[in-house]
């Protein structure tokens, strides 16, 4: 093992760790966690480290970086059972590239974006670039800036139905970041009410994504079922992506 990989080995013992405990505290099985490392701006190579170790769920967050990244991944790792979600922010113009790649995408936030989404899934699946529906998670805004990206709450039910229109998407629940400069806490209790009237409407929308290097304990404290964690696995990243 490279001292790279020993390094990503121990983050990855701390994180899980730092997700058991936080489970143990809520009273949760820490299998109703899963751990969704965030591998923006690093090697893939980082990436075969994560899949080596059994993190087979990977995040991206352009869809230009992303796309390179999971063809190299298959290369280097062929045959694993990687499943790599997006997101970041995704211009429309980008939906059938990250049909390609993505199988799931967490950041759907329009009805314009489900709408180019679910074309590009049914042209992908058409011409045998993929087998299965693109799974995806409605973003909220929990403070309602649109610079942020998300769809404002009172309009997530709206989204859905667009949604779930098309049979070449899943809807399969709902994301969001904890606005910065707030308390935790109070983004994911507004955040876990709109995800249980998710559910209660549409049963296979089970997901809430949640929780990052900083929070993911208070996320799990009010029920995420997935934690997007980069920097405590992989460390600080430049401000300029490569």
């Amino acid at each position: 093992m490279t001292d790279r990989a020993a390094e990503i080995a121990a983050n990855l013992a701390e994180v899980r760790a730092r997700v058991d405990a936080a489970c143990a505290r809520a009273g949760r099985d820490p299998a109703g966690v899963r751990l969704l490392a965030v591998t923006k701006t690093f090697p893939v190579q980082d990436a075969a480290a994560l899949v080596d170790l059994g993190v087979l769920d990977l995040a991206e967050n352009r869809e230009q970086e992303a796309g390179p990244k999971a063809e190299a991944m298959a290369a280097l790792r062929p045959g694993a059972p990687v499943r790599w979600h997006m997101v970041g922010r995704l211009q429309r113009n980008k939906a059938r590239s990250v049909l390609r790649w993505a199988a799931q995408v967490q950041s759907v936030d329009s009805g314009r974006l489900a709408d180019a989404l679910a074309k590009a899934a049914a042209a992908a699946i058409g011409a045998g670039e993929r087998a299965e529906p693109l799974e995806v998670l409605l973003q909220a805004s929990i403070d309602g800036d649109p610079a942020r990206g998300g769809c404002p709450l009172d309009e997530l039910p709206d989204l859905a139905e667009r949604v779930i229109r098309s049979s070449d998407l899943r809807l399969r629940g709902i994301m969001a970041v904890a606005p910065l400069g707030t308390q935790p806490e109070a983004a994911f209790e507004r955040l876990a009410v709109a995800a249980g009237r998710l559910r209660a409407e549409y049963p296979s929308a089970t997901e809430m994504s949640c929780g990052m290097s900083n929070d993911l304990e208070q996320a799990i404290d009010y029920g995420s079922t997935c934690v997007r964690v980069g920097t405590a696995l992989l460390g600080g990243r430049g401000l300029a992506s490569p």
